[in-house]
């Protein structure tokens, strides 16, 4: 059973890594071509788009985990 858990972890992680990373594209695919000329260099714009990405793809748990 244990082995089976760790594989559903394993696979919801990558899903939420997955959906972290597809957002942070499109925030920084729209930037790019939006083309605002910021006064930071583009490593800085892009740690704040991976930042915002993390944050609104974040999973929130009210009270906890739910049991399987």
């Amino acid at each position: 059973m244990r082995a089976n858990a760790d594989v559903h972890e394993i696979v919801n992680r990558f899903n939420q890594d997955e959906t972290v990373w597809r957002c942070f594209e499109k925030k920084r695919t729209v930037r790019r071509l939006l083309k605002q000329g910021a006064p930071v260099t583009e490593k800085v714009l892009e740690e704040l788009d991976w930042l915002a990405a993390k944050r609104e793809c974040r999973n929130s748990r009210a009270i906890g985990q739910h049991a399987r």
